[in-house]
């Protein structure tokens, strides 16, 4: 495993995705696909996007990347499985998984949100996601480029649709990109918490990484979803998910991914307490990493 964080937050508080990942003492960064086949380029400083949408533009972002020592570690989408335009929406998504193998990144995550998710019940659900997660794989079988449903929104944290898809696809470069606060974020307690990620953890595809530090009283009881949010998100060594335990997890299912760091708590703090939380998040999961 390595420490990556979203390629947002260098550019927010860095003003640049390369500057960002050497304060952090990192290499590696996760970047959006956007609908335009772009991503941020990593050596600027003004937030410029360099294009995907072919081999030139590809190659010569690779090299750039190459040159400045910095690895993409994850393509994050922002799809939407039940687009009006659904065949448009999977040409999209399916030119990401080839343009993540062209720049020679292996994991990809998939966004578990649909605009219907709470119009269209289960079933149906899960058989719009899993028929989309088939037509991707098809199209992309000599790829080695993995896909991570994200627990993201309602359905995302929802373990009854996770494994569902997970189980109808039943393909073994389909999994889950967990995020370690969201099914705190939805409401569920800490100790489930901590188990509902340890069950996932020989499907993990890829990671986002952050923290929640609620009162007391609030962490053992299943809470309304969302609440205390964006009071009590937390940099990552002052929350209460035990961090080394669900790296631990990870490590024992035999995952080699990123932990990539996605700090929601960095409007409590000034500029410089800003930097100073990224780079000690950096650190702190570098440290976790160390130990046996």
């Amino acid at each position: 495993m390595y420490v990556s964080v979203r390629e947002c937050f260098p550019l927010a508080i860095f003003g640049g995705i390369k500057s960002g990942l050497d304060a952090m003492g990192i290499d590696a960064v996760e970047l959006e696909y956007f609908r335009d086949h772009t991503v941020y380029s990593v050596d600027s400083a003004q937030g410029e996007k360099a294009s995907l949408a072919d081999g030139a533009a590809i190659d010569a972002f690779a090299a750039k990347c190459a040159a400045l020592n910095v690895r993409v570690s994850a393509l994050l989408l922002h799809n939407n499985f039940a687009a009006n335009d659904l065949d448009a929406e999977l040409r999209w998504v399916i030119s990401a998984v080839r343009a993540a193998a062209a720049i020679g990144t292996n994991a990809m995550r998939i966004d578990a949100y649909m605009t219907t998710e709470q119009e269209w019940p289960l079933k149906k659900r899960v058989s719009r996601f899993a028929e989309c997660m088939n037509r991707v794989l098809d199209a992309t079988t000599d790829l080695p480029v993995e896909m991570g449903i994200e627990n993201h929104g309602l359905q995302g944290n929802e373990p009854d649709f996770i494994d569902t898809v997970l189980n109808s696809v039943n393909h073994p470069r389909l999994g889950i990109a967990v995020d370690t606060a969201n099914f705190y974020w939805y409401g569920y307690p800490l100790s489930r918490v901590h188990k509902i990620i340890e069950y996932y953890a020989p499907r993990v595809k890829h990671t986002h990484v952050k923290n929640i530090n609620f009162p007391e009283d609030q962490r053992e009881i299943q809470r309304q979803i969302g609440w205390g949010y964006d009071t009590y998100v937390s940099p990552l060594r002052q929350g209460d998910l035990d961090m080394r335990r669900l790296i631990s997890a990870l490590r024992r299912a035999g995952y080699t991914g990123d932990l990539c760091i996605e700090n929601e708590a960095l409007n409590h703090f000034d500029p410089p307490g800003r930097r100073a939380a990224l780079i000690d998040d950096a650190v702190y999961l570098q440290e976790l990493l160390g130990e046996r």
